[in-house]
Formats: C-alpha cells, sequence, structure tokens
C-alpha cells in the first residue's frame, strides 16, 4: 500500500461525483476477470439502466436500496461452499461508480448524492440484514467481517473474514439445547465510514434495541491477521495508526468519538475483549493454531519510542496499538466493545484475527488455485468452530 494519504479529512469531504482510488481499480484487468467469474458482471449495467428511470430522487432512492440488497442477497446465496468475498466486492464498486456517474434530469444535490451512496454501501454489505427471527429461546449472534485490503501490491487479494460473512450470514448453531442464529455484515476498509458512524449505525441497534426489538447475545469482529494463525487480541486501542486505507487517505491519530448515545466521555484509551478465550483455546479445534494475544503497544510513562509487549496496558503509558494492530480492523473492534460498555451489556464482544489468506501464484492471470480455495474453506470452517466455542463456554 502507498504510504502517502490525502490527509484525515480529505474522504469525509470528497465530491460525491468524483471517482474514488477504491473504485478506479475496477478498470484492472484481474477485478475485470473477477466480475466476469462472479456472474455480477451484469450488476452495473442493469443498475445504470433502472437508475435512469427513476423519475425523482425517493424513486433512485429505492432503485439504489434494492439492488444493494440483491448483490448481498447474490452473494450469500454462493453455491459452491464457501463464498469468494471478492465477488461482492468489485460488484458494489462497480455500482459505486455508476451511481457517481448518473446525472439524472431532476435536481439531486451533492449531499443527497452521498446520502444514496450511503445507502448503497449499507443495502450491499447486509446491514439491512441484521435481523432476527422472534423467538425468545433463540441466541442472536452478529459476526462482521472486513472488506479485502492491501490492493495496491495484490489486486487480487480476498479477505477471509469477508468470505466467512458470507458464508456464515443465516446459519445455525447448536449452543447447549439452544438454538444460534448467525447474521453477519461487512465492513469497508476506510477510515471516512468510522468517523462518519457506520459501525454504530451498523451494531448499535443490537446494544440498545428499539421498542420491540431483541439485543444481541453476542457481536463479534472478524479481520485478517497473521500468516497461519488465529489470534484472540485481548485489548483494542483507541487509536489510528499512519497506514493509508483502500482510498489510499491516511488518518492517524485518535479515534474519533462515537456520534451516538450514550456515549463514554472520556474515551478510554483502550477496550478489552469478553470473548470467552479459554473456551475457545480449548475446544476451537482446526488446522491453524489459536493465539489469546495480550499484545499492547504504548509509549512507556516515562516517555521514548512506543515499546510492543505481552501482558495488556501499563499505567501511565499512552495508547499506540493493540494486539490487532492500529488498523480499520482494530477501530471497528474498539467500537463495537465500547458499545458495550456504553450500554452495560454483558456479553461476549471481541475480535478475532484470521490467518492470512494467500494467491500464491505470481501470475496475474492467476484468481484461484486449489491451495488458495482449501485455506480459506479451513478458515471459515475454523472460524465457526470459534464463534461455538466462545458462545458455549
Amino acid at each position: 500500500m502507498s504510504p502517502h494519504g490525502r490527509g484525515p479529512h480529505a474522504a469525509t469531504h470528497m465530491r460525491a461525483t468524483a471517482m474514488t482510488v477504491e473504485e478506479s481499480r475496477t478498470a484492472f484487468a484481474a477485478p475485470q476477470a473477477i466480475l466476469r467469474r462472479s456472474g455480477f458482471a451484469a450488476a452495473a449495467p442493469l443498475f445504470a439502466a433502472d437508475l435512469a428511470a427513476a423519475a425523482d430522487a425517493e424513486e433512485a432512492e429505492g432503485v439504489v436500496a434494492s439492488h444493494g440488497r440483491r448483490l448481498w442477497t447474490e452473494a450469500v446465496r454462493q453455491s459452491d461452499g464457501v463464498a469468494d468475498d471478492r465477488f461482492l466486492y468489485w460488484a458494489r464498486l462497480t455500482l459505486s461508480a455508476r451511481l457517481r456517474e448518473w446525472r439524472p434530469a431532476f435536481s439531486v444535490d451533492e449531499q443527497r448524492r452521498a446520502a444514496l451512496a450511503d445507502r448503497l454501501e449499507r443495502a450491499s454489505r447486509g446491514h439491512d440484514d441484521l435481523v432476527f427471527p422472534p423467538d425468545d429461546k433463540l441466541l442472536r449472534v452478529v459476526v462482521a467481517g472486513f472488506d479485502p485490503f492491501g490492493l495496491d501490491t495484490d489486486v487480487r487479494r480476498s479477505n477471509p473474514s469477508g468470505a466467512a460473512a458470507l458464508t456464515l450470514h443465516g446459519s445455525r448453531l447448536e449452543i447447549g439445547g439452544r438454538s444460534a442464529a448467525l447474521r453477519t455484515a461487512i465492513f469497508p476498509t476506510r477510515w471516512r465510514d468510522l468517523t462518519a458512524g457506520m459501525v454504530e449505525q451498523a451494531l448499535g441497534p443490537h446494544y440498545s434495541p428499539g421498542p420491540g426489538a431483541v439485543a444481541a447475545d453476542a457481536v463479534i469482529t472478524v479481520s485478517q491477521g497473521r500468516p497461519g494463525r488465529f489470534d484472540l487480541p485481548r485489548y483494542s486501542a483507541g487509536m489510528r495508526g499512519a497506514a493509508p486505507d483502500n482510498e489510499g487517505v491516511s488518518a492517524p491519530g485518535p479515534v474519533p468519538p462515537p456520534r451516538v448515545e450514550p456515549a463514554l466521555d472520556p474515551l478510554p484509551e483502550w477496550t478489552a475483549s469478553s470473548l470467552r478465550r479459554g473456551a475457545v483455546l480449548q475446544h476451537a479445534e482446526g488446522r491453524f493454531p489459536v493465539h489469546d494475544n495480550t499484545e499492547v503497544t504504548e509509549v512507556p510513562a516515562e516517555g521514548g519510542e512506543p515499546v510492543t509487549h505481552a501482558g495488556g496496558p501499563t499505567p501511565g503509558a499512552r495508547v499506540r496499538a493493540g494486539g490487532g494492530g492500529d488498523y480499520v480492523s482494530n477501530e471497528v473492534a474498539y467500537r463495537n466493545t465500547l458499545l458495550r460498555d456504553a450500554t452495560g451489556r454483558e456479553i461476549p464482544a471481541g475480535h478475532v484475527l484470521t490467518p492470512v489468506l494467500e494467491l500464491g501464484s505470481a501470475d496475474p492471470e492467476a484468481l484461484t488455485s486449489p491451495d488458495f480455495e482449501r485455506d480459506r474453506a479451513d478458515i471459515v470452517e475454523q472460524l465457526r468452530a470459534i464463534v461455538q466455542a466462545a458462545l458455549e463456554g
């Protein structure tokens, strides 16, 4: 990834009609080949045609929502066992680019256009589908993954957490004689969406449900971590590092405060996982080792360079990074567990880092391989076991 961003506020104030760095990658050969392989290649022209037929802004919003939900539904329904998250990722970006190019006969100001783009994001990421059946005996479990990242290094990349979200959505687990229903979603690898409150908008209702709704029994975020291992980061940091996101934007500094109530004031430097890590370590068997990760990175109280060590935060030191680092996924984990603490919910909530999923081929035309497919399937299946153990413990 390029180390040069455009500043922490560049994306927040980006013109809604300007194609993003992320959208521009859809023109590359590999994304185009992935779209042809996915069966989603026709989604963008169909979307553009329906947008062009919209008579007013309200009708356009309906088009955006329905096409976004259709993308999510079709991605979840992939019939070959374990979903390929790249299909949804690149298809969404082609729709997003068409929306930016749209020039209707009626007036749509920049604010309304940005709202339509946000509606497409939420609908196509499963945020509309985080709904559980009305059954008091049911355990309600939310699992959230992420988009691929590091695409400037290899545009063919997948993110196993996104593949897991698509594969596990709508599935059930048997937990101590009760049935657990899994509902999943995917978050972008972009700072601007976190600043705008996407995490709180998607996960907040599962901590503070409205009238007639029921809160979740567990909320677990998942992202890609280190090669060859799962990690259970115990601590998430309220700090952003300097690494650029999928739009090339860097936004180093403290995590911006959530725009919701209730909220903690001041924000804590750290939040802690409440996943039942002991049970996961003991029972979540699979091909990959699972590590209880207590690492933190902090500036010692006496000053100097940041130090990474196990054992959690130390008094007087200043936060720099958690066990899951200081990238977008650390912030989502932080915001999730902050919601838990602000609402006083004593439920399993925390983060899981999957092994890195490598394509293993330098051939730019190679989009998959038997090892890639096997590794993705093994990661998703072991993550299912981790979620089960975290609920049973």
